[in-house]
């Protein structure tokens, strides 16, 4: 990267067996170098790659990678790339019981965003970014953007809430039975953390979880699908504390 920020914020194995990592942009307010769109850069994308295979010392590119081989001839893509478009993707899961993916990706001046695949999505999605910020043209919200080819978020919230995203899991615990399928992330600009979840019509529905006085910079969940967040910048007593959500 060219600047001292957006390095990205997640590396996780699949229930596919393959490594994700997720990169942000480079740096630099807007992303100078075009480096998300630039698809033969590997900054501001989200990348798949077989770390586990017999012989392998560095990785190879799993053989099904969207841009690989007949699904693009002309190589105008590099073979890691599993989707491209992101700013500063702050923190990333999948759900342990379907297998769907989501990804919450800090915004520049107005929005946050949540970002989801189904597990039988087949990549080469592009989230938008610096063309859009959410769904919003970049950087003058007003100036019309051909968005054919573009994934949209299922959810953003504008700044006018919070400003820094911290993406979270889907809660598969036993001690809060109301979170059950609910997708919990928070913010760390405001310490909030809400629950979204996608409804039978599929629509997608947020809802206000707890207001913390907390910087929420991640999550993790154990083996029993307890979720614990981490209060990053707090005081003397709190830094660096984690927390587990319990039922009130």
């Amino acid at each position: 990267p060219s600047f001292k920020n957006h390095y990205g914020g997640q590396l996780a194995f699949g229930q596919d067996g393959f490594l994700y990592a997720a990169t942000g942009d480079g740096g630099g307010s807007g992303d100078p170098s075009n480096n998300a769109q630039n698809r033969q850069s590997l900054l501001g994308k989200l990348l798949r790659l077989d770390v586990e295979s017999p012989g392998v010392t560095t990785y190879r590119i799993p053989g099904n990678n969207p841009f690989v081989g007949d699904r693009d001839p002309q190589n105008l893509t590099r073979d890691e790339i599993w989707a491209v478009g992101l700013r500063n993707p702050w923190r990333f899961s999948f759900d342990r019981q379907t297998g769907n993916f989501y990804l919450a990706d800090v915004g520049q001046d107005r929005v946050e965003e949540i970002n989801f695949q189904a597990a039988s999505d087949l990549g080469g999605q592009n989230y938008g970014w610096n063309v859009l910020e959410g769904t919003l043209p970049y950087p003058d919200a007003s100036r019309s953007v051909m968005t054919n080819g573009f994934t949209a978020p299922v959810f953003q919230y504008s700044h006018d809430q919070s400003r820094s995203v911290t993406g979270g899991y889907v809660y598969r615990g036993t001690s809060i039975p109301g979170l059950e399928g609910t997708y919990v992330y928070g913010d760390f600009a405001s310490g909030v953390l809400w629950g979204l979840r996608q409804t039978s019509t599929g629509r997608w529905q947020n809802q206000l979880l707890i207001d913390s006085p907390y910087r929420i910079s991640t999550f993790g969940q154990d083996e029993q699908g307890s979720l614990y967040a981490t209060d990053f910048f707090g005081n003397a007593e709190t830094n660096g504390v984690v927390y587990r959500l319990e039922l009130a």
